[in-house]
């Protein structure tokens, strides 16, 4: 498996449309919006620019959703809050489904208003649906597109560096229409995909047919079974002594230990977990099963586990979502919640596709149907480049209102900065929708567990790694290495510079940070991510069990490998969750606000930077599919995350790199 997980990079300033030479724009003078009508966010991308002008003709065919707004926004938004509140009279008075959509769900009315309007325009309607996530579809040609929203289009270089047609600036819609539309895709042609937290390193596959696994991800000995117990006296020292081998992978029951689950007596009884990713791996629930079996744990009774997909799946290849790459994050987040929770129902949700509407889809079957109590999901994007945060916030506080926590990995990469490692991104700023204040974002660790399942240590998960030179007789830099250089992974987190402050963070986060916006500074606190956090480094990471293409390159076969990322730590705590629930006696809901209540207590474990540097040494085979030697052989450093302006620091206290902590007497804060 593939450890540290890559994001697609994205943007979103507005732009103001006028002629630009060298561009091929369509109804460029229709640009300029009339006082009547009203801006829709993220429907302007920030790579739109004269910067990025591509010229060429422009595709004329345009196919668009656009996304119905709930009835009265306000009224869901303070429902949500009050619901979630464990300081209100309405805490836990949960809706169900019906009530949910009959109180705040888009109406009929607003569907017809909005195909009349797009109809009115030249465009024609292809499809209607309904409740919550609901949209009509059209399509029609860009200069009908121009007539209806206000913005003519143009060919610009996307973030990814292809050619993409996109408005010249915000699109608009009448003022009669404003208050029915939540959002709009397909505007502009660049792929919008979220990308899994964890991926092999190989991916195959054609369009519309799910390709079979790729290979496995093999482990180079020697490791150990627990933190510390073989050390590499044969390698040479860092910080004035041997340092231990890393671990091969910590099993459930190890995890369960540390974290308090074993302590607590909790297994998730009567709760359901939802996990949602994109497509779905063949073998998921055989493999979940036979992990089980090797690591001594018991497998998912008949029932427990139940798999809800897409009717079809489509953008399979490597060069679109590379449908393979996602099977191994939907192995180990379904393991990762059986793991903490073995008693607890698991439906797995797949999406049609990776883009931010064929998983908002998956995510809004659960909000519509209440199908689980709390969603895990280990995916995302960086901010700007998500087209579609209002739908998405929208059905998390939808799932707020039912009772549902919508839990997301925080990112394997810091802050996603175009300086450091992410080319990509024309920003430093934080990944959604993890940052969106009505999710669970959680972030990564580096654990060290002792021979009898103990709790032994945390640092935030950020490595530098630094291989051992051509003599080997030492280091190639001096410990603890050069951080920009031989970085290697981390936890995400950060400030976000679109959302506000929610009020579960007030009093909590201190206010210099909240106030600390990438490459800049505000008066007004931020949203500041993650909030809770867990085992993520690959090096003291999750034992995991898949089928995968073997050595051979012909056959398929179970084996075992060692997995990390915010991609474990999601399903982990996802999990953890499910045990609380049911020390809770119900759902927990929306969580945020019950665990800024239990900052500073021994719910969490507080994960600082170490007083001392911490090291492990680690072998790598030079092909991971094939495990076969001579092996590579790493000093890595833990506890560092980041460098220069992408930073983030774990202090004590809450911190942009662990939030308020790990889990320790959390699921035993909930009894009684």
């Amino acid at each position: 498996m593939f450890h540290r997980p890559h994001r697609l990079r994205p943007r979103a300033l507005l732009f103001s449309a006028a002629a630009i030479s060298g561009i091929s724009a369509i109804a460029a003078g229709a640009a300029t919006a009339a006082p009547a009508r009203h801006a829709i966010p993220g429907t302007h991308p920030a790579w739109a620019t004269n910067a990025h002008s591509a010229g060429g003709a422009v595709d004329n065919n345009v196919d668009i959703r656009v996304y119905l707004q709930s009835k009265d926004p306000a009224a869901l938004t303070a429902f949500a809050k009050a619901v979630s509140d464990p300081a209100s009279a309405q805490y836990g008075k949960y809706l169900s489904a019906a009530q949910a959509e009959a109180q705040f769900g888009p109406t009929g009315a607003e569907a017809q208003s909005v195909a009349s309007w797009l109809q009115g325009a030249g465009m024609s309607v292809t499809n209607e649906t309904s409740g919550f996530g609901a949209y009509v579809e059209a399509t029609g040609t860009t200069a009908q597109a121009t007539a209806a929203f206000g913005t003519g289009f143009a060919n610009y270089t996307d973030s990814q560096g292809a050619t993409a047609r996109a408005p010249q600036s915000a699109a608009t819609v009448p003022a009669s229409v404003a208050g029915d539309v939540a959002a709009v895709s397909g505007l502009d042609t660049a792929q919008h995909l979220m990308q899994p937290g964890a991926k092999p390193p190989h991916q195959s596959g054609a369009a519309n047919k799910l390709p079979p696994p790729g290979p496995n991800f093999w482990v180079a000995p020697p490791t150990s079974d627990f933190y510390g117990q073989k050390v590499a006296t044969n390698e040479p020292p860092a910080g004035g002594s041997s340092q231990p081998w890393n671990v091969t992978g910590y099993t459930p029951q190890q995890i369960r230990g540390a974290y308090g689950v074993t302590a607590s007596g909790a297994t998730g009884a009567g709760q359901t977990v939802a996990v949602v990713d994109a497509y779905a791996s063949p073998t998921m629930l055989q493999d979940a099963n036979q992990f089980s079996s090797v690591t001594g744990n018991p497998g998912f009774s008949p029932g427990q586990y139940q798999q809800i997909l897409a009717s079809h799946f489509d953008l399979t290849k490597p060069s679109q979502c590379g449908a393979s790459g996602w099977y191994g994050e939907e192995t180990l987040d379904v393991e990762s919640v059986h793991d903490m929770a073995p008693a607890a129902n698991v439906r797995y949700v797949g999406a049609q596709d990776c883009t931010d509407a064929g998983l908002l889809a998956a995510e809004a079957f659960i909000v519509n149907n209440k199908t689980a109590s709390i969603v895990s999901n280990s995916w995302g994007e960086p901010f700007d480049d998500s087209t579609l945060t209002a739908v998405y916030d929208q059905l998390f506080q939808v799932g707020a209102t039912e009772g549902i926590g919508f839990f997301f990995s925080s990112g394997d990469s810091g802050y996603e900065d175009p300086a450091y490692e992410d080319a990509g991104s024309d920003q430093i700023q934080v990944d959604y929708p993890t940052s969106s204040p009505w999710v669970t974002s959680v972030g990564g660790t580096s654990l060290a567990i002792g021979a009898n399942d103990n709790y032994m240590f945390e640092a935030p998960w950020g490595t530098v790694q630094d291989p051992l030179n051509s003599a080997g007789t030492d280091w190639t830099v001096a410990p603890p290495g050069d951080p920009m250089a031989q970085y290697d992974g981390s936890g995400g987190g950060g400030v976000s510079t679109f959302y506000a402050q929610p009020s579960y963070q007030a009093g909590v986060v201190p206010s210099s940070l909240a106030t600390a916006v990438p490459e800049g500074s505000t008066t007004t606190p931020m949203r500041v991510i993650p909030d809770v956090s867990a085992l993520a480094d690959p090096s003291t990471g999750m034992l995991v069990g898949q089928t995968t293409l073997q050595p051979n390159g012909k056959s398929y076969a179970f084996a075992l490998s060692r997995i990390g990322g915010t991609s474990v730590a999601c399903p982990t705590f996802a999990g953890i969750e499910a045990d609380a629930q049911q020390m809770n006696g119900g759902p927990i809901g929306f969580a945020n606000p019950m665990i800024y209540a239990r900052a500073g207590s021994s719910a969490f474990n507080d994960v600082t930077e170490p007083a001392t540097q911490q090291y492990e040494v680690r072998n790598n085979y030079p092909n991971s599919a094939v495990p076969v030697g001579p092996v590579l052989t790493f000093l890595r450093a833990l506890g560092i995350n980041g460098t220069g302006a992408s930073a983030l620091t774990a202090t004590p206290g809450y911190d942009d790199a662990t939030g308020v902590g790990s889990p320790k007497n959390y699921i035993q804060s909930f009894g009684g």
